[in-house]
C-alpha cells in the first residue's frame, strides 16, 4: 500500500487536495471516480508514508528556524499587498534550503492548480496540524496575515521556552557524561593495573583498597553482562513506547518523578495552553481547537486527558469542568480557564497561564540547577578522592615501613 496526493473536484466544481492510501494509482483513480469525483492529478508521496517491518519512514519536518523565517517573510509580503501565489513564487525562488524550496514549489503548484492555501500545505505532510488549522482559520476569517502573525508569535515563545530548558540542562548533562567516562576508564583500566602491581609486590592491602579493587575487578568481569542487560532494558522500553498503553505508563512514571515530574508537567501544560490559545485567537472553534491540541501533544497522558476533555465539551460541559474531571490538569489551570470562559476571554487567559508557568519554570530550573551542580561536583570529587586514597594507601604504608 502506498500514499498518494490527489487533486480532485466534486460535483459542484470545488477543487481540493487530499491524501489517499491505495495499492496502486489505477485502483485509486477508480475508487475516486466511483465517489463521483473528477481526478485532476495523482502523485505518489514516495517514502513519506511507507512502513517496513514496523518502522515508519516519514518526511522530516522543516528546521524550526527556516520555518519561522519563511512565515515572517510570508506575513510581510501578504501585508504589503502581494498576492499569495506571487508571494509563494518569490519565497520559493529565494529559499536557501533545498528541502524548503522543494516544498514551496509543490505548494505553489497546488495553489496554481486551484487548491486553497491550507489544502496545499496540508498535502505536503511536513507541517504540524496546528499550523494547518491556523491557515484554514485565516482563510475562513479573511484575516490570514493576523492569524499567521499569531502563529509566528506562538513559535517564537515556544521555541524560547524549549531553548531555555535545553540550555539549562547542557552543563549538568556534560558534567555527568565526562565524569562517567573518566570514572569508567579508571575503574576498568587503571585500578586493575594497580591490582596487578600490588599482587606482584605481595603486600597486604588496606581494607579500603581491597574493597575498591574487588569492586573494579567484579565490574570488569561482568561488563558484558551489564551491557547486555542495559541493551535489553533499552529494547524493552522502546517496545513499550510503540504501544499506547506502554507509552502512557512510562509517561505517567515520568510525571511522578520527584522534582523533575512537576517540571515536565508544567512544561507540557505550557505548550498545551499556548497551542489552544493560538488556535482560539485564530478564530477556530473550541472543539476543533481541543482536538488539534490533543493531537499535537507529545505526552500520552496529557493527550488522553485533553481528548477526554474534548469529549466532555462535546457533551455540553464547560472546558474547566471537563479538564478538572481528568485529574491531570492542576487546579490553577482549570480555575483560570473558568474565569476565561465566564468573561469570554479564554484565549487571553490561556496565554496568561502559559506565561505564568514559563516564569515559574525558569525560576524552578534556576533553583534546581543551583542545587544540582554543586551536588554533582561534590559527588564526583568524593568518588575520585576515595579511588585515589584506595590506590595510594599501600604506597604510603610501604613508605612508613621503610622509615
Amino acid at each position: 500500500m502506498g500514499e498518494f496526493v490527489c487533486r480532485v473536484a466534486d460535483e459542484r466544481g470545488h477543487v481540493s487536495v487530499q491524501v489517499e492510501t491505495a495499492a496502486s494509482e489505477a485502483v485509486l483513480r477508480e475508487r475516486l471516480g466511483e465517489k463521483g469525483l473528477y481526478v485532476y492529478s495523482v502523485r505518489s508521496r514516495g517514502l513519506s508514508g511507507i512502513s517496513l517491518r514496523g518502522f515508519s519512514f516519514r518526511r522530516r519536518r522543516l528546521a524550526a528556524d527556516d520555518f519561522l523565517l519563511f512565515n515572517q517573510q510570508f506575513v510581510t509580503l501578504i501585508r504589503a499587498g502581494l498576492p499569495i501565489l506571487q508571494a509563494l513564487d518569490l519565497l520559493a525562488e529565494r529559499a536557501a534550503r533545498p528541502k524548503l524550496r522543494a516544498v514551496l514549489d509543490n505548494i505553489r503548484n497546488e495553489v496554481r492548480g486551484g487548491a486553497s492555501l491550507s489544502e496545499a500545505f496540508r498535502a505536503q505532510g511536513v507541517f504540524s496540524e496546528v499550523y494547518n488549522s491556523s491557515l484554514l482559520a485565516g482563510e475562513r476569517s479573511g484575516n490570514l496575515p493576523a492569524v499567521l502573525q499569531q502563529y509566528v508569535s506562538y513559535m517564537k515563545v515556544s521555541g524560547n521556552v524549549r531553548r531555555q530548558l535545553l540550555t539549562a540542562l547542557i552543563y549538568p548533562a556534560l558534567l555527568i557524561l565526562v565524569a562517567g567516562g573518566v570514572l569508567t576508564y579508571v575503574t576498568l583500566y587503571v585500578i586493575p593495573k594497580f591490582s596487578e602491581l600490588y599482587s606482584e609486590m605481595n603486600i597486604s592491602l588496606p581494607p579500603l583498597t581491597v574493597a575498591v579493587v574487588t569492586f573494579a575487578l567484579n565490574l570488569r568481569a561482568s561488563l558484558l553482562a551489564g551491557v547486555l542487560i542495559a541493551a535489553g532494558l533499552l529494547l524493552a522500553v522502546l517496545a513499550a513506547l510503540r504501544s499506547e498503553g506502554g507509552a502512557r505508563a512510562l509517561d505517567r512514571a515520568q510525571l511522578k518523578l520527584p522534582l523533575i515530574g512537576d517540571i515536565l508537567l508544567k512544561f507540557r501544560l505550557t505548550q498545551f495552553c499556548r497551542t489552544l490559545g493560538t488556535l482560539l485567537a485564530g478564530g477556530i472553534p473550541l472543539l476543533p481547537s481541543l482536538e488539534v491540541s490533543a493531537g499535537s501533544m507529545q505526552s500520552p497522558v496529557l493527550r488522553q486527558a485533553v481528548a477526554s476533555a474534548a469529549q466532555g465539551v462535546k457533551e455540553g460541559r464547560g472546558l474547566h469542568t471537563a479538564l478538572e474531571e481528568t485529574g491531570v490538569v492542576p487546579g490553577l489551570v482549570t480555575e483560570m480557564i473558568e474565569v476565561g470562559e465566564s468573561t469570554g476571554a479564554l484565549a487571553e487567559m490561556l496565554n496568561s497561564v502559559a506565561e505564568f508557568y514559563e516564569e515559574e519554570l525558569n525560576a524552578r530550573l534556576a533553583r534546581l540547577l543551583a542545587l544540582v551542580e554543586p551536588i554533582l561536583l561534590l559527588g564526583v570529587s568524593s568518588v575520585v578522592m576515595v579511588i585515589l586514597l584506595a590506590l595510594y594507601l599501600p604506597i604510603f604504608s610501604m613508605g612508613s615501613m621503610v622509615r
